[in-house]
């Protein structure tokens, strides 16, 4: 293992994710359950342990975007409910149902396109009905005039005899972000959501045994909107919980190492393009991470790692100036992102979020998983 961390790796703290886990279900209403978000690789924590973790400590679902991550856990021995989150094509709903797989059904022509393949195969798929209340994505319409078809629809979605409709859902748009706006906004999301439950049990009497709404802006932010369920992702692994209301801590610290020093008088351009030129003798110290590796190419001259870094990212490495660092030495560790080096910045310098950050960590990183902290 240590010959791994001699480049470019990852550490992922399983202390932190057990922790985050119990402060988010201690946050929660007696009673609801936790659906853990281990899509993208777990946000590039890896998904196949993360989900281990998860099913040891008690955890009550996952979610994954696709097909082919669910058959992941599977083949890495998960044996706890999954919920697919997004489209799955109905050819492969024998092996949906042979790996007890939940999938989500948007729209009335997919259900029945499922329900005619669970006919012929004599069986029967678990779904969760996905509402589109305002992110305007995967989902049933049921906003303004819609409503009374959106209704009507999911109705009679429900009442195929080859589905087994154990939960509804929605997807909040903007339950992390500030200001009255965006919390009229969601307040708007969660009464429709709530009005099409409502709709479909006092018109139709039909009820779900799984109703969830909250991602992790919600679990923070409107704890009332738990309902029987919640599916934090971006919390769980550490962040989302600007004002520390949960006490969540980061699950991954991302370094590299020094691998070349070079001494350049002032005049000398540095990297592809040409972009940048020392103005003084400056000391340079090559770090082996680059675009390939996850480091953004956008971030080029706008972050600090040690020192400031220099010169176009390229594919493998990048340019740092240590010049007015003298303890950076061939070999020497430096963080990229992590308790030192908080990954908010370096998101901004890039013109992205953290999300992005964390799932473009490739996996040619090596994973080093730790039993404490990081």
């Amino acid at each position: 293992m240590e010959n791994l961390k001699k480049r470019t790796w990852a550490e992922i703290s399983l202390k932190n994710l057990e922790d985050n886990y119990r402060s988010i279900r201690a946050h929660l209403p007696a009673g609801t359950r936790f659906l853990g978000v281990v899509k993208a690789d777990a946000y590039g924590h890896g998904a196949l342990q993360v989900a281990h973790l998860l099913e040891k400590c008690g955890a009550d679902y996952l979610a994954v975007s696709c097909l082919d991550e669910a058959l992941e856990l599977r083949d890495g021995g998960v044996t706890m409910p999954i919920l697919i989150l997004g489209h799955t094509p109905t050819r492969f709903t024998e092996i949906l149902i042979e790996n007890n797989l939940t999938q989500t059904i948007s729209n009335k022509s997919k259900a029945e396109r499922f329900d005619r393949a669970c006919e012929r195969l004599g069986k029967k798929l678990k779904v969760h009905i996905k509402v589109d209340t305002g992110m305007s994505r995967l989902g049933f319409l049921c906003s303004g005039d819609m409503f009374e078809e959106g209704i009507e629809n999911m109705a009679a979605s429900c009442r195929l005899k080859n589905l087994d409709c154990e939960g509804i859902f929605t997807h909040f748009a903007v339950s992390d972000e500030p200001g009255e706006e965006n919390r009229e906004y969601t307040l708007t999301q969660f009464r429709l959501f709530t009005d099409v439950i409502n709709a479909l049990s006092d018109r139709h009497g039909i009820s779900f045994r799984l109703r969830h709404c909250s991602n992790t802006g919600a679990v923070v932010n409107y704890p009332e909107m738990s309902l029987d369920m919640v599916r934090p992702g971006y919390l769980l692994y550490g962040y989302g919980d600007p004002e520390n209301r949960i006490g969540v801590k980061p699950c991954m610290r991302f370094v590299s190492t020094i691998s070349t020093i070079k001494h350049y008088p002032a005049g000398t351009a540095v990297s592809y393009g040409c972009r940048y030129v020392t103005d003084r003798r400056t000391r340079i110290g090559v770090l082996s991470c680059g675009y390939a590796d996850g480091l953004p190419r956008a971030a080029s001259g706008k972050c600090t790692f040690t020192g400031p870094q220099v010169g176009s990212i390229c594919m493998d490495m990048c340019m740092i100036d240590i010049t007015d660092h003298p303890e950076v030495k061939t070999g020497s560790e430096i963080e990229l992102f992590g308790a030192e080096n908080d990954i908010h910045k370096l998101a901004e310098a890039a013109g992205t979020i953290p999300y992005e950050l964390l799932c473009s960590v490739t996996k040619r990183v090596c994973r080093i998983y730790k039993q404490d902290g990081i």
